[in-house]
């Protein structure tokens, strides 16, 4: 007996069951398997990290070419535009665009759409002091303007013009928003009108779309400023359709009198006709004496 204790165990034999339950046999063999499962696991996730490694290098690679283009191309602008300003605006609106009392308002804020409207209308330079800034030919190029409104929009902030088209296929809806928002100052035919304090509406006829919309972002002289929440994009640009396109129309009835109202073409020749005759009336009633 006390050799079988010795060999078999404190039992005397080879139990069948473990202890746990399970067999032994069935025990042994599984843990290569385990093993084997495990390694594959392993392996796939370093494959799956390695290949999203790869594309977010790509990634990286890629966007920071890209990007590079487009900083540079935007620091060439900020930079022809910082040396335009400080030719022809830094005397009247500050070296940090902080403005100088009597002479200019602040840019803090104006963002570059105020910059574009007001330099490719000809407003600004400013030629002399007055109740407003009154429109002429722009003095610098297309070009220039962008470059001083990216200077001063990279300086203090401010909205921007957005770009591609800014008009809208809706022009009834264009049509109404006008006479609701702008035909009160801007008139029904977009002529202008007089203002109090020496001021007045311009007249719309050589505005043009971004024109009409810088002037909507940023509401300059009397003009009230008209944010996306009192007009949103889209009405904007219904409205700048509307405007153009009434401006591009010719009269279906021949010729407008240039639009100045509701008075007919019969009317004036009517009026000019019998002036006319009333004239020679009397040139001939003088000869006869």
């Amino acid at each position: 007996m006390k050799e079988d204790f010795d060999v078999d165990g404190e039992l005397g034999f080879e139990p069948t069951v473990s202890a746990t339950g399970s067999d032994p046999g069935t025990a042994k063999a599984s843990k290569p398997g385990r093993r084997r499962s495990l390694r594959r696991r392993l392996g796939a996730t370093a494959v799956l990290i390695a290949a999203l490694g790869s594309m977010g290098g790509a990634y990286a690679a890629f966007a920071t070419t890209s990007g590079a283009s487009d900083t540079t191309a935007n620091s060439q602008d900020v930079s022809a535009g910082k040396q335009l300003f400080e030719t022809s605006c830094i005397t009247c609106h500050g070296a940090n665009l902080q403005g100088v009392p009597g002479r200019g308002a602040p840019l803090i804020g104006v963002g570059s759409a105020a910059v574009y409207f007001q330099v490719s209308t000809g407003r600004m330079p400013l030629v002399r002091q007055g109740p407003e800034a009154l429109r002429k030919p722009a003095q610098f190029t297309e070009t220039q303007i962008q470059q001083l409104a990216a200077y001063v929009e990279s300086v203090g902030g401010g909205p921007t013009l957005p770009t591609g088209n800014l008009m809208d296929s809706n022009i009834a809806e264009g049509g109404s928003l006008f006479r609701l928002n702008c035909a009160q100052c801007h008139g029904v035919t977009f002529k202008g009108a007089p203002l109090s304090a020496g001021k007045a509406a311009p007249g719309l006829g050589d505005a043009t779309a971004k024109q009409i919309y810088a002037a909507m972002l940023t509401g300059p002289e009397s003009m009230p400023l008209f944010s996306d929440n009192q007009l949103t994009p889209t009405e904007k640009k219904q409205i700048i359709s509307y405007i153009q396109t009434m401006k591009a129309s010719k009269d279906p009835g021949g010729a407008g009198i240039d639009r100045i109202g509701p008075v007919s073409e019969a009317l004036v020749v009517w009026v000019g006709g019998v002036g006319a005759l009333m004239i020679i009336i009397l040139w001939i009633g003088v000869k006869s004496q």
